[in-house]
């Protein structure tokens, strides 16, 4: 593996040196490559694929660049602004409509549709995600891979008990009582209070309500229903009863510290991009997932999930070589290798399928024509902006009780059902 430049230094120089993209000493040519969830996990994987991309192109370097994921958008956002942006990076469709309503990428459609490496070899339905996010339907990221929520837990622990894992959301909260043992430093859960909670708030809002709409026929965004409501108080009610006080400040890190290294938690939420970390540190035999519960009283509800690719940035020099660095990652091998090795689901249906426990489970739920999927809004350019900048805080309050869950709901409610307005004001 190469050494790297400590992350700030490096982010910095890439903002500093532009695009990154001028030939360098040795004639090569020179592209940069961000990174946006940069991890102990992730780093590794795209160090791999980047090394056999060079192997395999011989006259291009590619640049790395790790930036951690709650700081990415920002350094986006700055480094178009500035015209400083990588050559390419990778991109969820989370924060694909602000991207693209900034002109900070290239649509990629034609050139898929020139490769027959990747033509028609997308899954339909992700494909489609893709291009719903965006006004104009056309394809800004090659996709590589998506995601699904799921529950990590303890199958030792579960085992010792002579318990099952939960279907339910009655039965998911009767279990995590059962392993919350404060005396013994063992908690049933582990809420995730700090940067990253308000998708995985979402998920056990709208999993346990049974709502299927992110926004009704009108437009207005469906999160104060009343029995979102009634959801939220339920697992904000879980915080220092049956999880740790410090989960305030809960990131994805602090959580994978309290479940993998402490071994202090019997449950933690997440998605199957962490089966990496889990596997490393417990393996197989103590640990194992489980889908996001059904309703009890509607169906099982999912929240759609990003989907994962990589982009072109529109202001790069060298986007023919960019291009060749996004179809090498998206073809088969290294989009299977990228999808395996982060443990999720590859968009391209040339990939064999996956043996992985974790990802079947995942697509038993996802492919039950019973399933509700709930559309997340990525589509709005501010969604970003306002479940990080303004809901994450107040989402602490509600966990310290000085904020209802009625109140917190009301005004992220209103927030997204105004943005909604806008979005089809300007697209008709």
């Amino acid at each position: 593996m190469r050494r790297h430049a400590p992350l700030a230094a490096l982010v910095l120089a890439a903002v500093l040196a532009g695009c990154g993209s001028d030939a360098g000493s040795d004639g090569k040519t020179e592209i940069t490559f961000w990174d946006t969830n940069a991890g102990p996990a992730r780093t590794p994987v795209w160090q791999h694929a980047i090394a056999e991309f060079e192997k395999a192109n011989p006259t291009i370097k590619v640049n790395y660049v790790g930036v951690p994921i709650a700081q990415a958008p920002q350094k986006l956002d700055t480094a178009i602004a500035g015209g400083g942006t990588p050559d390419v990076a990778d991109i969820s469709t989370s924060g694909l409509g602000s991207l693209v309503a900034q002109k900070a990428l290239e649509p990629v459609d034609e050139r898929i549709a020139k490769n027959p490496a990747l033509n028609g070899k997308f899954n339909e339905a992700l494909l489609t995600t893709v291009k719903n996010v965006v006004p104009d339907h056309k394809t800004y990221i090659y996709p590589i891979s998506t995601n699904a929520g799921a529950f990590w837990y303890r199958k030792d622990w579960f085992k010792e008990a002579g318990v099952e894992p939960p279907r339910t959301w009655s039965e998911f909260f009767a279990v995590v009582d059962r392993f919350t043992e404060p005396a013994k430093n063992r908690f049933g859960f582990t809420i995730r209070g700090g940067a990253g909670s308000i998708a995985q708030m979402l998920e056990v809002v709208y999993g346990q309500s049974g709502v299927t709409e992110f926004f009704d026929a009108s437009g207005k965004a469906t999160l104060n229903d009343p029995r979102n409501v009634t959801a939220l108080e339920k697992y904000a009610g879980l915080y220092k009863k049956n999880t740790p006080e410090g989960d305030l400040q809960n990131d994805y890190v602090k959580m994978v510290a309290q479940f993998d290294t402490a071994g202090s938690i019997a449950i933690m939420q997440h998605n199957l991009g962490s089966y990496q970390d889990h596997k490393k540190a417990l393996g197989d035999e103590k640990v194992g997932s489980f889908s996001v519960p059904k309703s009890d009283t509607g169906p099982q509800t999912v929240l759609s999930n990003p989907v994962g690719g990589v982009a072109v940035f529109a202001a790069s020099q060298k986007k023919e070589a960019a291009a060749k660095l996004a179809e090498f990652f998206a073809a088969k091998e290294m989009g299977g290798y990228l999808a395996e090795r982060t443990g999720v689901i590859p968009a391209n249906t040339d990939v064999p399928p996956s043996k992985a426990a974790h990802i079947t489970e995942a697509q038993r739920v996802l492919n039950d024509p019973a399933t509700k999927v709930v559309q997340m809004p990525y589509h709005l350019p501010e969604f970003n902006q306002i479940t990080k900048t303004w809901a994450e805080p107040q989402f602490q309050k509600v966990l310290l009780g000085q904020t209802s869950a009625k109140a917190f709901l009301d005004e992220f409610a209103a927030k997204l059902t105004e943005a909604q307005a806008a979005y089809r004001k300007r697209n008709g």
